[in-house]
C-alpha cells in the first residue's frame, strides 16, 4: 500500500475517534433527549467509518461484513430509542394539556364522545 494512503487512512481513523469522543460528551451532557439520540447515532456512524477504513488498511474483507451488521444494529437501536422517546413525549403532552392518550394513532377526546 502506498505510504501516503496509509498515513491518510490512519489520520481518518484518529479524526473519527476524536469526533466520537465529542459526540459521547454530547450524549452524556446533552440538554435534551433528541440531542442525545443524534449523538448516539453519530457515534454509530463514526464507528462504521472506522471499521470500513480498517477494512482497507488491514486488507481484511470480513471487516466489511462486520461494518454492515453494525450499521443494521445501530439503525435498529436508534429506531427503538426514538419510538420510546415518542411514547414518553406523547404521555407528557397528554398530561399537560388534559388530553387522553392516543391509542393506535387515534386520539379520542371527551368532547368528541359527548357530541354523539
Amino acid at each position: 500500500m502506498d505510504g501516503n494512503l496509509e498515513i491518510f487512512l490512519k489520520a481518518v481513523i484518529i479524526f473519527c475517534a476524536c469526533i466520537s469522543i465529542i459526540c459521547f460528551v454530547r450524549a452524556v451532557i446533552g440538554p435534551t433527549i433528541p440531542d442525545r439520540l443524534v449523538a448516539i447515532n453519530m457515534i454509530g456512524t463514526q464507528m462504521i467509518i472506522i471499521i470500513s477504513v480498517l477494512t482497507i488498511l488491514l486488507k481484511e474483507a470480513w471487516l466489511a461484513d462486520v461494518a454492515a451488521v453494525y450499521a443494521l444494529l445501530s439503525f435498529l437501536g436508534v429506531v427503538v430509542l426514538t419510538k420510546i422517546y415518542i411514547g414518553i413525549y406523547r404521555k407528557k403532552h397528554a398530561e399537560l394539556f388534559g388530553e387522553e392518550e392516543e391509542t393506535d394513532g387515534i386520539s379520542i377526546q371527551e368532547s368528541q364522545v359527548n357530541d354523539k
